[in-house]
């Protein structure tokens, strides 16, 4: 089994300056490396925040990430870690844009891309309506990557209530889970803690959960906290509620350790669904 090893999750205040964002998330990226993480991970919308779909749309990047995504890729290289980049807006064929997060490993090249399935369009209690599918294109397909210390799943933000693809990313044998997110602060204050513990528990995975926190252009507010939490629900790290760097170790063996005791995954039966 691989050794205990350090991550770090990016707490950021994003806004819709992009090479502002770029160069906050890249020096907190080397501070973390420089602390010894070798595995780093960002936000939801890293590089880019606005409550404007309009404005997300129209400073989306090119396809492939353009030079954003390749300053990212050579800073990874650079720093010999492993980078998820939480979700970057990008350009597609249509009218609409994709959230679009990559693991980026040691070398640089991308691993793994993952388009978020599940598109946040709800009613907050204030009364305030989001409707993310006016802006933004669904991903269709759940991802894996293999990665120095196990199979890990990738999912973001409103993919959190929605324990199937949870599931199905344990079942092809995912250890680690990583839900960058910009949680709304309204229904964070609430849900947050409860849902990533529970995706942590009934998975018997580690969650990575690097968040967004603070107000953003466009009317946003967003919780923070972000997590790191054990696969028997233990909260190793949280982020609060301010701009920052959380860290934790992570003992790849407690994954085992958990799933011998509480075999869970083992345990599952079809089932015919209610008439």
């Amino acid at each position: 089994m691989p050794d205990i090893f350090k991550v770090a999750l990016l707490q950021t205040q994003t806004g819709n300056d992009l090479a502002a964002n770029l160069e906050t998330v890249s020096a907190m990226t080397r501070e973390a490396a420089q602390s010894g993480a070798s595995f780093v991970l960002t936000p939801e919308y890293t590089l880019m925040m606005d409550g404007s779909g309009r404005t997300m749309r129209s400073r989306a990047l090119d396809p492939d990430g353009g030079q954003a995504l390749a300053q990212l890729q050579a800073l990874a290289a650079e720093l010999s870690i492993w980078l998820l980049v939480g979700s970057l807006t990008l350009k597609t064929d249509s009218d609409r844009i994709a959230n679009r997060s990559f693991l980026i490993a040691a070398d640089g090249s991308v691993q793994a891309s993952y388009d978020k399935i599940h598109m946040f369009d709800a009613t907050l209690p204030d009364g305030k309506v989001i409707k993310e599918s006016s802006a933004y294109c669904p991903g269709a397909r759940a991802v894996t990557a293999d990665t120095p210390w196990g199979k890990l799943g990738l999912t973001v933000c409103y993919d959190l209530r929605f324990p199937q693809l949870y599931r199905s990313l344990a079942k092809a044998g995912a250890c680690y889970l990583t839900i960058p997110s910009s949680f709304q602060r309204a229904t964070g204050k609430d849900h947050w803690h409860p849902l990533i513990q529970a995706r942590a528990i009934e998975n018997a995975c580690f969650v990575f959960a690097p968040a967004m926190c603070g107000e953003h252009p466009g009317n946003r507010s967003t919780y923070g906290h972000s997590l790191v939490v054990d696969p028997w629900g233990k909260i190793l790290a949280d982020g609060g509620d301010a701009p920052g760097i959380v860290y934790a170790d992570v003992d790849p063996q407690r994954v085992d350790k958990v799933r011998g005791m509480l075999p869970c995954l083992e345990h599952d039966v079809a089932f015919h669904s209610p008439l």
